[in-house]
């Protein structure tokens, strides 16, 4: 058995892994908005950030963690990933430089877009849910 072979019988495993703590990490910022918890949000934050990008965020992130209809919830994800990224990282940078991530200190956002519009396409990979229930069986 080749090197490139052992390891990709893993490669469930370690999406797994991975979406398990991209999950978790994403319900932290929701919990931190919502439910004011990680020290909360500063004062004058608009209701639709708070409630409505840290309810996608707090129950997007649980369901991803746990990979309960993942691919659904990995997909609003990403879309409110993109939105937060022009809407709130993009449009406040100055100058040429407004879209470069480090810049604009738009990394977060970008790197969970990307991820979970992956997560969309792959699926949940192993320890999910989604594979226990049969109604989402990854190929």
């Amino acid at each position: 058995m080749s090197a490139v072979s052992r390891w990709s019988t893993f490669s469930a495993i370690f999406l797994g892994l991975a979406r398990i703590v991209f999950g978790f990490l994403f319900a932290c910022h929701g919990a931190q908005k919502v439910l004011g918890w990680f020290g909360g949000m500063p004062p004058g934050v608009p209701p639709f950030i708070k409630y409505g990008a840290g309810g996608i965020e707090l129950v997007g992130g649980l369901l991803i963690m746990v990979g309960l209809f993942t691919r659904f919830a990995a997909f609003i994800a990403s879309g409110e990933m993109a939105v937060a990224y022009f809407m709130g990282h993009a449009s406040h940078a100055q100058g040429i430089n407004f879209f470069l991530p480090t810049v604009n200190k738009g990394e977060d956002a970008v790197l969970y877009c990307f991820f979970f519009l992956f997560l969309s396409a792959a699926g949940a990979g192993a320890l999910a849910l989604d594979r226990m229930t049969g109604s989402r069986r990854a190929p």
